[in-house]
């Protein structure tokens, strides 16, 4: 890994240069961070299971024609993903009420929303990512008034896919944040709009249908403890890892089979 040129390091994830011109490897480590980093950890295999998991949603919604940067995986803790420009903006989907929201509107948390929300976060951590309107973004030019309607289609579009498949295996999807980018395709001037970072419990509120029990990076949040191992247990009821007990093919912790 050290061969490798690293073209961006983030609290969770570190980019490469990839094999080809217009990839980038993609890695994902242990670290986990909360509140703008001011709370810090390293959980032993929390980053293999985020490659497992977001390769699984990834593959799925490029299945329903959901157009991402990923490609392949590579390895246990390494996916080929195309390169793309990162739209300065985290899209947020709500279905039910909780974190900021709550503690931002004084709605308790696990109301029903009336509809999915979208809410739009300018990328910046020295800021701490606040919450912006359509008007900031057109007057900054963050986006475009076309790539703005496509953020929020798609960013629909996937709430209703990852809500459909995560109540089939009895979780309840509360919550996600998903970045886009421009990907720009040979000589045109005119690039699509890629679903691009990850899609993982560090990226989404999940909660169990029947008890309510938090199956995501709140664990970490509000010490609730059982960090990777909340995180298996999504990934074993999405069929990515067998069910304990079973050997073959089971993901362990430390990266191995």
């Amino acid at each position: 890994m050290s061969k490798k040129r690293v073209v961006y390091e983030g609290k969770a994830k570190i980019l490469y240069e990839g094999p080809e011109p217009g990839t980038l490897i993609q890695y994902f480590k242990d670290d986990a961070t909360a509140f703008n980093a001011q709370k810090k950890a390293v959980l032993d295999g929390k980053g293999v299971l985020n490659n497992r998991i977001s390769e699984f949603m990834m593959t799925r919604l490029g299945a329903v024609g959901i157009p991402t940067h990923f490609i392949r995986r590579l390895n246990m803790r390494e996916q080929l993903i195309k390169k793309v420009e990162i739209i300065p903006l985290e899209v947020v989907v709500r279905n039910i009420a909780a974190g900021t929201l709550s503690k931002r509107l004084g709605i308790e948390e696990g109301q029903v929303l009336p509809r999915p929300m979208v809410e739009f976060y300018f990328k910046d951590d020295a800021l701490g990512d606040p919450l912006v309107t359509e008007e900031h973004i057109a007057a900054f030019g963050w986006a475009g008034p076309q790539e703005y309607d496509d953020l929020i289609s798609l960013a629909l579009r996937v709430n209703d896919f990852m809500s459909g498949l995560f109540a089939a295996v009895g979780i309840r999807l509360v919550d996600f944040k998903l970045e886009f980018g421009r990907y720009f395709e040979g000589d045109t001037d005119m690039p699509r709009i890629l679903l691009a970072d990850e899609i993982s419990p560090d990226s989404c509120r999940l909660w169990d249908f029947e008890t309510g029990e938090k199956l995501d990076k709140d664990r970490f949040r509000r010490d609730l403890g059982g960090v990777t191992e909340a995180y298996a247990e999504v990934a074993r009821r999405l069929g990515i890892i067998k069910e304990s007990g079973e050997t073959d093919n089971v993901v362990s912790f430390t990266g191995g089979k």
